[in-house]
């Protein structure tokens, strides 16, 4: 569904992505604890429609080859990768599409490295004071104890853990295939590697970042689709009216039916008005 994979070599380490379509680049950013699966219903969509569609696995605890020891994973450091990744691929003019944490790492992209940008779709996603959002905002702090990353890389593994708001259970309406939530669980439950990045990534997270590069958006000057969802039990709907305030060419529109996993729940609209958009932006 996702295309051909492959990988790309970065200063931090290797990258694994998937790559599908022909035409202008559309490149796929998800948040904690998932991998390029989150898209796999949007980016045939979006590739039949005439894009080149990428979608990483970015180093956030569900990705399947660890960085090097070295790397930078705070939020600032990963947004770099994200950057780096455009630049190895020589991508310019690019369709951003991010979810959850992958919303606050492409605003922080967006106000220090814009230049192969074209323009953002931002879905549900932190932003401002909220990052991350409650109840995940407990996370940087259990991340202190030790062994916490390899005991909650078992908890995550029960059903009953997963269904938990605090885990999966609050981000998609319909829930998530079991085959999913284990492509996105065992990497961390099997890597000691992938635990280490999932915990350095964690310990860095602050809102400070996200307060930070909202100051700096209204330089940011290209179009920003906002797809907020209806139904979405993590993210307050005031922050995608405090986005559009600051950026000065966003639109915000409302998917009906979905929880903050939009890619999860309304896959075809949100293809639908991706597609759309980067259409309408480039003509």
């Amino acid at each position: 569904m996702l295309g051909t994979g492959k990988s790309v070599a970065l200063p931090g380490g290797r990258v694994a992505y998937s790559e599908r379509g022909t035409g202008p680049a559309v490149v796929f950013v998800h948040g904690l604890l998932v991998n390029a699966n989150l898209w796999r219903k949007v980016v045939p969509l979006v590739a039949d429609a005439g894009f080149r569609c990428f979608a990483p696995d970015w180093p956030l605890g569900a990705h399947r080859i660890p960085l090097a020891a070295d790397a930078d994973l705070t939020p600032p450091g990963v947004a770099r990768l994200i950057g780096e990744f455009l630049d190895a691929l020589d991508l310019t003019d690019v369709t951003v599409v991010a979810n959850d944490t992958g919303g606050a790492l492409t605003q922080l992209l967006m106000a220090e490295n814009p230049e192969r940008i074209g323009r953002v779709v931002l879905t549900p996603c932190d932003a401002f004071e909220e990052f991350f959002p409650a109840p995940f905002d407990a996370l940087p702090r259990l991340m202190r104890l030790p062994g916490a990353a390899w005991a909650g890389s078992r908890l995550l593994r029960l059903p009953i853990v997963q269904r938990q708001p605090s885990a999966f259970g609050a981000l998609a309406k319909r829930g998530i295939p079991a085959e999913v939530l284990d492509s996105y669980l065992r990497p961390a439950y099997d890597s000691a590697g992938i635990r280490r990045d999932l915990r350095r990534f964690l310990l860095g997270v602050h809102p400070r970042y996200t307060l930070a590069a909202a100051e700096a958006l209204p330089a940011f000057g290209k179009p920003v689709l906002l797809v907020r969802a209806a139904d979405d039990r993590i993210f307050p709907a005031s922050l995608f009216d405090r986005l559009a305030a600051v950026l000065t060419d966003a639109r915000l529109v409302t998917v009906a039916d979905s929880g903050a996993f939009v890619p999860e729940d309304q896959p075809a609209e949100l293809a639908r008005l991706i597609v759309d958009f980067a259409g309408r932006a480039r003509g």
